[in-house]
């Protein structure tokens, strides 16, 4: 069977919506310079600076090596495997375990399962860790801690408390359960990992969290739990080999970075929303959220002048929220495009009995299966819109594996990339997310001289006015 996705834009054409709602020709030819130096650009930048992802594919394979022992130390060794981390850290690992294992894996018995039940701690609700210590044996659990600084505040207050609580109830040896993922030479946890004889694996020079999955971030987690990392990585290179072409038509990604930049920055088009219609991607839309509004949301562009740029992502699931945000879509403003990920082969089959047959419009799906109900509710909605006249376009998986994974991770990254280029702003930094750190940390009472101007700042703020606080 083939194995390459594909991406079918029809219903983001004017050819199909009018001139009115969907993109010209003569539109994708005005930009086809501006794409063929954003590819050029990209490419010419590959491995460089933040740019390092991009070589993930090729440059691993010792690391690799390693990571499938460790792996198969941890399957054999403990029955819980938890991941400390957030944003990059968490989602991706989030993601790909829920595309690529069992939809009930942690119900599984140990028997089915190809790895320990598998926790992914992304929040510090007060809640949450007293909720994960009630489900897990310390004894048994190695964990995961993943942050390249060592000095993100959410995982390294996990950290305190899990290493806390194994020294109390392991004693000695507790340093055993734990594998670090982080900076190979700067930064707290490297220090903390050289002190105690962690297990570890570095985060490669210039792969930023969002753009991690395909470095140990994302594939110690998968290979822990039984997942092809080798062909997750084999996938994203058959990928990468696709995006070579400067010509939009031969290269999936760029076209897609040339479509959403038509879409929201010429047509007003400023939300896109992720709709897969498949559980076994739901939380691929909650990676993509990340991946395009952390790169794409900058309000300067590379020569310091003012912008506001981004599309605002979104994420929802096929079929559930043609039931809560459809009504939207079809009768809503004219600001979105819609993301659709279909699935031609699901890994199974789901036959529905005849029955019920005095109520015709219940006995009609006797016979029939979820997969074709799935996919005819996907072609409803994809017709609604249609009709609607809202853009819309469908990636095409032929089925959900860690190949085909690998290709739309790095698809979506590529796209990610490209349109950086097109906005010609820095889609590698995140200085809004700092702005909200120090003012974190400035209340929270740090020293450090650097949060000396957000205390400032936050002092010298207006006091909240008790009329308005009903």
């Amino acid at each position: 069977m083939e194995q390459n996705i594909r991406l079918d834009v029809n219903h983001m054409m004017a050819d199909m919506l009018g001139s009115e709602h969907g993109i010209t020709k003569e539109q994708l030819a005005a930009m086809q310079e501006a794409a063929a130096a954003a590819q050029h650009a990209v490419e010419a930048n590959r491995g460089k600076g933040w740019l390092g992802w991009m070589e993930l594919p090729y440059n691993q394979e010792e690391i690799v090596s390693k990571i499938e022992e460790v792996a198969a130390h941890v399957r054999a060794t403990y029955e819980y495997f938890v991941v400390l981390g957030i944003g990059g850290s968490a989602l991706g690992p989030i993601a790909v375990h829920q595309a690529l294992n069992h939809l009930h894996y942690n119900e599984l018995p140990a028997s089915k399962r190809p790895g320990p039940k598998f926790y992914v701690e992304d929040n510090i609700d007060p809640e949450r860790m007293a909720a994960l210590f009630d489900v897990i044996e310390l004894p048994k659990t190695c964990f995961c801690i993943i942050t390249k600084s060592g000095a993100t505040a959410e995982t390294m207050s996990q950290y305190l408390i899990v290493t806390e609580a194994l020294k109390a109830e392991v004693g000695e040896g507790w340093a055993k359960q734990i594998i670090a993922v982080t900076d190979h030479e700067k930064g707290n946890l490297i220090k903390l990992a050289k002190e105690n004889g962690f297990e570890t694996f570095f985060i490669p020079d210039g792969v930023g969290g969002r753009f991690s999955e395909m470095c140990p971030v994302g594939l110690v987690p998968a290979a822990c739990c039984g997942i092809d990392i080798r062909a997750m990585l084999a996938g994203a290179a058959a990928m990468d080999a696709r995006c070579k072409s400067d010509d939009m038509m031969k290269n999936p990604a760029l076209l897609e970075a040339v479509l959403q930049y038509i879409a929201s920055e010429q047509m007003g088009r400023n939300v896109q929303v992720m709709l897969p219609y498949a559980d076994s991607l739901k939380y691929m839309a909650d990676w993509f959220c990340q991946l395009w509004a952390e790169s794409l949301g900058k309000n300067v562009k590379r020569d310091g002048t003012p912008c506001h740029a981004g599309q605002t992502p979104a994420k929802a699931l096929g079929v559930t929220d043609q039931h809560s945000q459809l009504q939207l879509y079809n009768e809503g403003p004219f600001d979105k495009v819609i993301t659709f990920i279909k699935v031609e082969n699901f890994r199974s089959e789901t036959k529905i009995p005849k029955g019920c047959e005095e109520f015709k419009d219940v006995a009609f799906l006797g016979g029939m299966t979820h997969n074709t109900l799935i996919e005819a509710e996907r072609q409803g909605t994809e017709y609604a819109l249609y009709v609607n006249k809202r853009m819309n376009q469908t990636i095409v998986m032929p089925e959900v594996n860690a190949y085909t994974l690998g290709q739309l991770m790095f698809f979506l990254e590529m796209a990610t990339a490209y349109e950086g280029e097109l906005l010609n702003i820095d889609a590698f930094n995140q200085p809004g997310v700092e702005t909200s750190k120090r003012a974190t940390y400035a209340i929270l009472g740090n020293t450090d001289a650097k949060y000396d101007a957000a205390r400032q700042e936050m002092t010298g703020r207006p006091a909240f006015k008790a009329e308005y606080i009903l």
